[in-house]
């Protein structure tokens, strides 16, 4: 049984990603700054009151998990503001790097005791921040917060190989979740997850820094 922690874990993927490893009988430390009621009657460890943005609630996290090990940290928070050329918000991209980028790194650097050996590092980017993909441009906050999301997933993976921990960079395909507007031409949460957890399941040193979709899939940079 492996102990995991998800953020972003109230609803959508994140959600999913508690529900599917708690089903399975692994230890889940769901992370969340409100946590909803589904999440609440998972029956899963519940760590709310954490925003991935600010140093104070990294802090704050790893006292709370003093002498816990993570056999896994799901760096899954994030969010998607539609940012044109016509109108480009500076607020927003500003916003979009703390959560999808910044925070993510930040949080992952603060639990590096309770990962060790064995550990698995899992960052949740996207296909949009594939700059080889980039077939329609736009979505300028979110595409370049995930960019930079996978270039902090491919310098960890360097920078955490020597203490035996692996790093994923994880796109989990058109889903059916709130961020995406519920697209009727997506996969279901569970089914996303499904490959994620395959994807997870089956990394490791020698993978280590792989930008991958859920279905399998190596994506371009």
């Amino acid at each position: 049984m492996a102990t995991y922690l998800i953020t972003g874990a109230n609803r959508g993927i994140g959600y999913e990603y508690c529900r599917q490893l708690h089903q399975r009988g692994d230890t889940v430390i769901a992370v969340c700054r409100q946590p909803s009621d589904p999440l609440q009657a998972l029956g899963v460890t519940v760590e709310a009151g954490i925003d991935i943005t600010q140093a104070v609630c990294w802090g704050d996290l790893a006292q709370r998990l003093q002498g816990t090990r993570l056999d896994g940290l799901i760096n899954n928070a994030g969010i998607l503001e539609r940012v044109t050329l016509d109108d480009l918000d500076f607020d927003s991209l500003r916003r979009q790097f703390e959560v999808n980028a910044l925070g993510p790194l930040g949080l992952t650097a603060a639990l590096l005791p309770h990962l060790g050996d064995g550990s698995k590092v899992v960052l949740m980017t996207s296909r949009m921040g594939s700059i080889a993909d980039n077939t329609s441009g736009g979505s300028y906050g979110y595409r370049m917060s995930k960019v930079a999301l996978s270039m902090a997933g491919k310098s960890l993976a360097h920078d955490l190989r020597p203490q035996g921990i692996a790093v994923a960079i994880l796109h989990p395909g058109l889903v059916q979740t709130r961020m995406t507007g519920f697209t009727k031409g997506g996969i279901t949460p569970a089914e996303s997850v499904a490959g994620l957890l395959a994807r997870i399941d089956a990394l490791t040193l020698e993978t280590s820094g792989t930008f991958w979709h859920a279905n399998g899939e190596v994506l371009p940079w």
